[in-house]
């Protein structure tokens, strides 16, 4: 991996952390002031440690959880953002993806769509299928 990739990856690992610690802090702090808040951000900690993990393998299987986590989490930045702006009572305290992602400088909206645009040109090599190496074909 190189070049965008691997600035990719170390944006979601830095995410990931982020997201982590801050949702471990609310919980474990004042989860009774805000749980839907932090819950969201709790399962945005999950969807950075999944999202780094499947974009550093290689191979099919991890090329399609990439795809989906991205999927998931670009709508997830999407649906909270729109509901944090309409509702803001929703959401009494932020989450890593409210307002879409304003906390963490509108990098929750930015990356996914950054990831997706990458995996699209980083598909798994077709002749990888056919003879049993699954490897991500890495041109950029």
């Amino acid at each position: 991996m190189s070049g965008v990739g691997r600035v990719l990856v170390a944006v979601y690992a830095v995410l990931a952390l982020a997201a982590t610690g801050r949702s471990f802090l609310q919980i474990a702090t004042k989860y009774d002031e805000a749980p839907l808040a932090y819950t969201l951000s709790a399962l945005a900690a999950v969807v950075y440690i999944v999202a780094t993990i499947a974009l550093i393998r290689q191979g099919r299987v991890w090329y399609r959880v990439a795809w989906a986590t991205l999927a998931f989490e670009f709508t997830g930045v999407l649906v909270v953002g729109v509901l944090s702006v309409l509702d803001p009572e929703l959401f009494p305290h932020d989450t890593v993806w409210s307002w879409f992602g304003r906390g963490y400088v509108f990098i929750p909206l930015v990356l996914p769509a950054l990831g997706m645009w990458w995996l699209a040109k980083h598909r798994p090599d077709a002749s990888a299928a056919t003879s049993g190496d699954l490897t991500r074909t890495d041109a950029a």
